[in-house]
């Protein structure tokens, strides 16, 4: 699900009475100065510092720790709605006395009718960031990626593998050849400009590339390509590899705005569901509080009193929308998520039946071998299998090798997949299509009834290549199928004598990785009762859903 607001989390080393008096000197230049408001006579409680703006501050000290709090709320009077920008500083009386946290959250409130709209980096966020010494662990937060030396890199690494880290930390590498300042500046920068507060950002000199990534083995990142490591990197162990996602120089260098857009997204969407430290948790809840009146006996001041408790009663609704809004979406991400937990269970379920399946078996072969007093020949190693490709560009150019398979897809997305390729993607990938061609025979042939899914759970005798039926799903959810944009996205070509028009919406897939954002997928047309072939649209990255 695309994120929509912005949160900024950090914390400073700075006392509470310095970072809040930074703060109020950078949200008076960025009200005055940016959004040229008047802030000549700013006060505590609620200040209408322009049509249909207000600014409420509120701020309290105790036992429990100190804070400042801005909320400035925005009414458009072009159907946007309304805008809200809240900056807090607040004391950390906990573990660590000598920090303070620093929160920054931007939310667009919808008029009614009307959709959301997406909240990149505020003014106020990069200020606070240029003008405080920001913090998230070990790792200094700022407005422009940090260069990563060779005497840098065992320092990356410790922040890197920090359990109390709470950003992600996107390293930009640079390809051979390139020189590094102005590779930052043309492509970095660019790709970079929406993570300024939700994430670290480095970039891999290439004299430090290969000490970095051998360090990282089963991490790195090259050739051009950036990668986000999340929060809790085990370097140690192969599989976290895929929690880490990388996007290639050619997506990068393809557009680079809408590169930008989707290195944000994962950053953007963690800060918003990761739990607040416990002091800005705990928080009050902020109320307006209008500032006092000399004189309510005339009927004028009467109705101003009465316009701002129906503009303090209008927050209120927009409040209870937004908050319902969220709900909605909180529920239907976890229905995703548990509908997605359920398929894995399935899955590892089924391939740990098969597993032992394939091994009853080989144990009831190699007895009737011993007892045949063919000893040697029960326990001789199998022989290497076939030549398989290694890559998913050389995946396609074997496809001629699958008599009822055609390839109709965009060639460049499957061949991204090599810059992102994770363990046994293309094994995966190679067995789906050898078991897809043994259906798309079959089924030509009249031989077999039902779909490929039941082809996989009922696998002919002496069949030689099977695929986990866990891993096909043949149609889409009604989610997926009611988007327009998702739905086009799985709309691919096809040969006019299977659809007039040249495309279909192909809802069969096959899931051939999974566990990071890539999750490649094999979309599929089955055509036998036609054509008698297979119509393979597309092989790439997991196309947009509620969980991308």
């Amino acid at each position: 699900m695309e994120p929509r607001n912005y949160r900024m989390v950090v914390s400073t080393p700075q006392d509470f009475v310095t970072a809040s008096a930074e703060a109020d000197r950078q949200l008076h230049h960025w009200l005055a100065k940016m959004k040229r408001y008047n802030t000549s006579a700013l006060d505590e409680g609620r200040n209408e510092i322009a049509e249909g703006v207000t600014l409420d501050h509120d701020a309290a000290a105790g036992r429990h720790g100190s804070y400042s709090r801005w909320r400035l709320r925005e009414n458009r009077t072009d159907n946007q709605g309304t805008w809200q920008s809240t900056l807090v500083v607040r004391s950390d009386n906990g573990k660590d006395s000598r920090r303070t946290w620093l929160q920054v959250d931007i939310e667009h409130q919808p008029a009614p009718g009307h959709a959301h709209i997406r909240a990149n980096t505020p003014g106020i966020a990069k200020l606070l960031l240029d003008h405080l010494p920001a913090q998230d662990g070990l790792a200094e937060v700022g407005t422009v990626p940090k260069f990563i030396e060779q005497d840098d890199v065992d320092e990356v690494i410790e922040e890197l593998c920090e359990q109390d880290r709470r950003l992600p930390v996107v390293v930009a590498s640079v390809p051979y050849g390139q020189d590094a300042e102005a590779w930052t500046k043309r492509v970095v920068e660019p790709v970079f400009r929406h993570l300024s507060g939700l994430a670290v950002m480095y970039v891999l000199r290439p004299e430090a590339q290969h000490s970095f990534n051998t360090t990282l083995e089963h991490h790195p990142v090259f050739g051009g390509g950036v990668r986000t490591y999340l929060p809790g990197v085990d370097p140690a162990w192969q599989p976290d590899a895929q929690r880490h996602p990388v996007m290639s120089r050619s997506t990068i260098e393809a557009n680079v705005r809408r590169a930008a857009a989707i290195l944000a997204s994962l950053p953007q969407r963690l800060a918003l569901s990761h739990p607040l430290p416990e002091p800005l948790d705990t928080l009050p809840f902020q109320r307006s509080r209008p500032r006092p009146v000399v004189d309510t006996s005339s009927l004028e001041e009467l109705r101003k009193e009465l316009r701002k408790v129906d503009t303090q009663r209008q927050e209120a609704e927009q409040r209870e929308e937004s908050k319902d809004q969220q709900i909605r979406e909180f529920r239907l991400r976890v229905k995703e998520a548990d509908d997605r937990d359920f398929e894995q269970i399935v899955e590892n379920d089924q391939l740990y039946r098969d597993f032992q399946d394939a091994h009853r078996k080989v144990r009831f072969l190699q007895k009737k071998l011993e007892e045949a007093g063919l000893h040697a020949l029960a326990h001789t190693p199998p022989p290497e299998s076939e030549d398989q490709p290694a890559t998913f560009a050389e995946i396609l150019d074997r496809m001629d090798e699958f008599t009822y398979l055609r390839f109709t897809g965009n060639p460049k997305k499957t061949k991204d997949l090599d810059a992102q390729c994770i363990v046994n993607w293309v094994t995966v990938a190679w067995d789906a299509l050898r078991t897809l061609n043994d259906y798309a025979a079959a089924s030509a042939a009249g031989t077999t009834s039902g779909d490929f899914r039941h082809w996989c759970d009922n696998l002919p005798d002496g069949s030689l290549n099977r695929f986990p039926s866990a891993k096909v799903k043949m149609k889409e959810s009604e989610t997926v199928g009611n988007n327009t944009k998702w739905r086009r996205q799985r709309t691919f070509p096809v040969p006019t004598s299977v659809a007039k028009e040249g495309k279909l919406f192909m809802q069969a897939h096959l899931r051939i990785g999974g566990g990071n954002t890539v999750s490649p997928r094999l979309y599929f047309h089955d055509d036998g009762a036609g054509t008698g072939l297979v119509y393979v649209g597309y092989i790439g990255e997991h196309p947009d859903n509620t969980q991308t």
